[in-house]
């Protein structure tokens, strides 16, 4: 499609975030007459709860970019395990104990009494670690295709929020079983707040309800690991909703021009969605029945207790990355601010990222240190369950360098010297393209 073609269909080919958002609502405007409009019966409940015209738009109206590949499956692959993850929860919060004597029992008696109480378990468990790789490759290819960028920014930080949310919840969850790793891993991570000057102590005393980890820290972790992901569904609501406004990203990063660049979700991306839940469900059945606790620690299996500190205290594997960047500063306080610190960071990325080209695959000098990125956060998530000392401690601090160096001085800088590749006209242009290399 040439440039040309695309002025006469709309007012001009967007160069701006707000000019791409109005040929984005020109063409949602476009699409065919509702069932709503169609059906009187439809028309009427619609009028009264307009649930109809929500999904309608979602599936039917709403356009969509026509090149989006799989590795858009990982948004509604996240979603689906959210709500694995809240529907296993309770129905094992009706056998869990939420008392420090009680607690470990309760999960043996989950395990062994109740009736497919293992499978429930083993889907929680597995669940989380496979929500987490969810979140990892959705996070992953928002950063190479640029995502982040103008007009989606509120988009990105709802991300990122659900992503925090998430952790938290997880961190929580991991305490409940009151097993050694369980314990431990409390009363290493709360302590951390103890850095802050001033109020640390105080705080660490709030969040333990007393002098150390026990009763009342237990209850409130389960209290509250019980009701986040319900705040996350509602922040995951307001996520679709700034998608829905602002439309979505595409492996070309061209916005949308005209009504040939786009087609509904449904049913073509519902059945792309299918295969994608497919291929993750065979991978998810296989840690579940084959290998359900091989992502976790074994220490957990140990009752808490808290005289006997293991040998090596680690957080599950998700957190292992950050874990790394906590101890790779001898400073206790400054290992607080960087761990934290690496994830606030990815609140500023749309005003670090200076280049004017959003997708990384027209970007060949990006591309090589966006591997080297990845690498390194793999790297440094090996280095966290690794032992604190000798040369893995360097290797952290190097690793750790690299990951603040990506952000704040490769991002910010590569656009000077980096010669792109030239843009597909339009988001057609490029399906085309890959379709007939394809064939």
């Amino acid at each position: 499609m040439s440039t040309n073609d695309s002025h006469k269909n709309h007012i001009n080919d967007p160069k701006t975030p707000k000019e791409e958002l109005q040929v984005f609502h020109s063409i949602h405007n476009d699409i065919d007459q509702s069932i709503t409009e169609k059906s009187k019966i439809a028309g009427w409940i619609n009028d009264r709860l307009p649930i109809i015209a929500t999904i309608e738009n979602t599936l039917k109206k709403h356009p969509y970019p026509k090149n989006l590949s799989y590795w858009w499956n990982f948004g509604s692959i996240a979603g689906i395990c959210l709500v694995i993850q809240i529907l296993s929860g309770l129905f094992l919060a009706m056998h869990y104990v939420p008392n420090t004597k009680h607690a470990f029992d309760s999960v043996e008696h989950i395990m062994r009494d109740v009736n497919y109480g293992w499978l429930i378990r083993y889907i929680h468990a597995v669940g989380a670690s496979m929500f987490f790789v969810a979140l990892y490759a959705h996070i992953t290819r928002g950063l190479y295709y640029g995502s982040y960028k103008a007009p989606r920014e509120v988009l990105w930080w709802v991300g990122i929020i659900i992503f925090l949310l998430t952790m938290a919840t997880a961190f929580m969850g991991y305490v409940l079983p009151w097993g050694q790793m369980s314990f431990w891993g409390a009363t290493v991570i709360t302590n951390l707040f103890s850095a802050i000057p001033v109020v640390g102590e105080s705080i660490v005393q709030w969040l333990w309800g007393g002098y150390s980890v026990d009763n009342p820290t237990l209850n409130r972790f389960f209290v509250l690991h019980f009701l986040m992901p319900f705040l996350i569904v509602g922040i995951v609501l307001i996520h679709l909703m700034a998608l829905h406004t602002t439309g979505s990203n595409n492996p070309s990063g061209v916005p949308m021009k005209s009504k040939k660049d786009s087609i509904p979700f449904h049913p073509y991306f519902t059945i792309k969605d299918m295969v994608g839940f497919a291929a993750f469900f065979l991978v998810f059945g296989y840690f579940l029945f084959f290998y359900p606790n091989a992502l976790g620690h074994p220490d957990n299996y140990i009752p808490a207790n808290p005289l006997v500190t293991p040998a090596h205290i680690v957080p599950e594997w998700y957190f292992l990355p950050f874990y790394a960047i906590l101890r790779a500063v001898p400073d206790k306080l400054g290992g607080v601010l960087m761990m934290f610190g690496a994830i606030i960071l990815l609140f500023f990325l749309p005003y670090l990222d200076k280049s004017k080209i959003r997708s990384g695959a027209y970007r060949p000098m990006f591309r090589k240190f966006f591997y080297i990125f990845v690498i390194n956060f793999v790297f440094l998530g090996w280095l966290g369950k690794s032992p604190a000392e000798g040369w893995y401690i360097w290797a952290s601090r190097l690793a750790t360098m690299y990951y603040y160096a990506y952000f704040l001085l490769i991002l910010p800088t590569l656009p000077k010297f980096e010669k792109t590749l030239p843009l597909p006209d339009s988001i057609d242009e490029h399906y085309k393209q890959k379709h007939s290399q394809k064939h």
